[in-house]
């Protein structure tokens, strides 16, 4: 009995000091204050790669992330069900109306990115893919048009994603001069059959599941999957650009949404459990150090892109 005791109390000492020293590795400490930051789901392996150990160094922060559609959780938190201290969006609608329901002061521009289109390396259309682009190859929109394509996207209705990847197809119509083109690859606009939460779709592609998806080009970078980078007339990703972008719109539930270029904001909330560090958070994300790792995970200057107000 004194051995089996002896043997539970030397491993119960490993277990506690292999974990004292993963939390030491991490750069979490026991006086490392507590950051909540809702963000958009696309974000996660810069934020959990990337932000949280710098964080923990720079500012003596843990943070404590929520992944999800930056619509979803603007809606949380107007409706008082979430309470984070950062909100991150991607495109100014969904931080609108958070500032709109005087949630937040203002909004910082703090990245940008552009709507790629991430594919399998499994996928039996991979090798079509990857040589779309070239002169006399079958185009990508004829591929994502083949019957039995398995194509991915999240929803219009919770994320901005879903709504941009619409659009794109909108905009590739004209661009392309191909009518019905959206319909083709999308079906309706809300498919069942194409849709999903914003994390599960990565990694759908990922397994194989799926074999393309709409993407902002900083997911499947961080990723190592193979993507398609699109025109820029209908990438959503070049801040000149907005007004030829303004010619796509999609209709929801009654009301009329158009495309902005594709910027994040962070905004400190106003009933922030801590926000002085919140602050700090916020200012650190616009500093060189956080540029450095935002470029190190494929995310691009905001460029001149205003802050937002109410």
């Amino acid at each position: 009995m004194k051995n089996r005791r002896l043997l539970l109390q030397i491993g119960l000492v490993t277990v506690i000091g292999a974990f004292a020293a993963l939390i030491a590795g991490s750069g979490v400490t026991e006086s490392t204050t507590p950051l909540q930051v809702a963000y958009a789901g696309s974000m996660g392996s810069l934020m959990d790669g990337g932000v949280r150990p710098a964080i923990a160094k720079a500012l003596g922060a843990q943070l404590q992330g929520r992944a999800a559609g930056s619509t979803g959780l603007a809606n949380l938190i107007v409706a008082g069900s979430i309470r984070p201290d950062v909100f991150i969006s991607v495109t100014p609608e969904p931080m609108r109306i958070v500032l709109k329901a005087a949630k937040a002061q203002s909004a910082l521009p703090i990245a940008r990115t552009e709507m790629v289109i991430a594919y399998s390396p499994h996928t039996q259309y991979a090798a079509d893919l990857a040589k779309a682009g070239a002169s006399g190859a079958k185009p990508w929109w004829q591929i994502l048009e083949t019957p039995g394509f398995r194509f991915g996207r999240t929803d219009p209705n919770t994320d901005p994603q879903g709504l941009n990847v619409i659009f794109v197809m909108q905009l590739a119509e004209r661009y392309y001069h191909q009518p019905g083109l959206a319909d083709k690859i999308l079906g309706p606009q809300i498919n069942p059959q194409q849709i999903f939460q914003e994390p599960q779709v990565m990694a759908r592609v990922q397994a194989g599941q799926l074999d393309a998806s709409s993407a902002y080009k900083t997911q499947p970078a961080a990723l190592g999957l193979p993507f398609l980078s699109l025109p820029p007339e209908i990438n959503l990703g070049s801040a000149s650009m907005e007004k030829e972008y303004q010619q796509a719109s999609v209709t929801l539930n009654g009301k009329t949404h158009r495309p902005s270029p594709l910027v994040f904001y962070a905004a400190v909330l106003k009933d922030a459990p801590q926000p002085k560090l919140a602050a700090r958070f916020v200012a650190w994300l616009r500093g060189p150090e956080a540029r450095q790792i935002l470029a190190r995970y494929h995310y691009d200057d905001p460029g001149d892109a205003k802050p937002l107000i109410p």
